[in-house]
């Protein structure tokens, strides 16, 4: 079984771990790491993706800027999302000539994996939407998916909402979708729930679907990892 690095990130800006995964994303491509999973939250951010409009953010810069909230556009599937403390994100960065060298598998198994962790660890029914990518609890999504697959390795991710505040999702047309609404586990469950625990059950469950065997790893960890691949490179350049 294939390993996969976990690494724990906590909350950190979008434009850094931004940076973290073009880096590497450039490794897992030259063959110079395994596969990667980042998880961490953000604070308060909006994102647009290749098919995004601006018109979808219904707040004007200047409110935006009022509350500290920055705008990124990406280079990932999808409209406009957002991300912000309470809502665990995480970025796969997978070799899917080790999965299959299937994109529509490898969306199907991120959304399967949420689809399991709630049927099996919570009792709460969700499924897909045909019309919409995601995981949805009747007309509510719960996690939010939109990826980037370059040379076949993937990029960005998910965004799992747990105990975030969806109030904030008022400030958008969450994936440009307007007549269906948005939820998180402390709203369907009544209670806030442990952040390092639901992340364990995604990363027992995601690994299971992609039959990795998961290494847990710090932040400072990852950076050790990857600034001695680099070091290796430069001496062996």
């Amino acid at each position: 079984m294939a390993e996969l690095k976990v690494a724990l990130l906590g909350i950190m800006d979008y434009g850094e771990a931004l940076n973290i995964q073009e880096n590497l994303l450039k490794l897992r491509q030259q063959g110079q790491i395994t596969d990667v999973m980042l998880l961490l939250e953000h604070p308060p951010v909006l994102t647009i993706g290749r098919s995004g409009s601006p018109s979808n953010i219904l707040l004007s810069q200047d409110m935006l800027k009022a509350r500290g909230v920055a705008v990124y556009e990406v280079n990932r599937g999808g409209d406009v999302t957002y991300h912000g403390p309470g809502q665990l994100v995480g970025y796969p960065i997978l070799d899917l000539n080790d999965h299959g060298r299937d994109v529509r598998s490898f969306f199907s198994r991120l959304e399967q994996t949420f689809i399991n962790l709630l049927d099996e660890e919570y009792g709460i029914t969700a499924e897909r939407n045909p019309q919409y990518p995601g995981v949805w609890v009747g007309d509510e999504k719960i996690t939010s998916i939109g990826c980037a697959v370059k040379r076949w390795v993937t990029m960005h991710g998910f965004a799992f909402n747990i105990n975030t505040n969806l109030d904030h999702f008022k400030w958008i047309n969450p994936c440009g979708i307007t007549d269906k609404g948005v939820t998180s586990l402390e709203r369907i469950l009544g209670r806030q729930e442990d952040m390092e625990k639901v992340s364990e059950m995604v990363i027992h469950h995601f690994s299971k679907l992609f039959d990795l065997e998961p290494t847990i790893i710090t932040k400072q960890q990852l950076f050790d990892y990857i600034k001695e691949i680099l070091r290796r490179d430069w001496h062996e350049g």
